[in-house]
């Protein structure tokens, strides 16, 4: 589906790549919390990371962040948005600067 970001029930989900990471999974938890105070998130730890992806992109979610192990050496995970299946790597305040931007908070 592709629902404008602004009408899109769920905004962002948020995988760890590797669930059994005690490192990836805490990260992506807390991100997770984070987000979650901000907008509409949904955790996903089932399945492979291509099944997580496409689910979200089934149900409109604009983007989807994976947290891998360069999240925990340098804070920064992959963002990727549902229309250009474009992947960058972003940190917290770039993530949000970004989705802000596009829900015109």
């Amino acid at each position: 589906l592709h629902f404008n970001p602004k009408v899109a029930p769920i905004k962002v989900a948020i995988f760890p790549l590797i669930k059994k990471d005690e490192a990836q999974f805490n990260f992506a938890r807390d991100l997770f919390k984070k987000l979650q105070q901000k907008v509409n998130c949904m955790w996903d730890v089932s399945g492979a990371i291509g099944r997580r992806y496409r689910r979200q992109d089934e149900a409109g979610t604009p983007w989807c962040i994976t947290v891998d192990e360069q999240t925990v050496k340098d804070g920064t995970f992959t963002v990727r948005e549902r229309d250009s299946m474009e992947q960058k790597r972003m940190n917290y305040a770039e993530f949000l600067s970004m989705m802000y931007a596009a829900l015109e908070f």
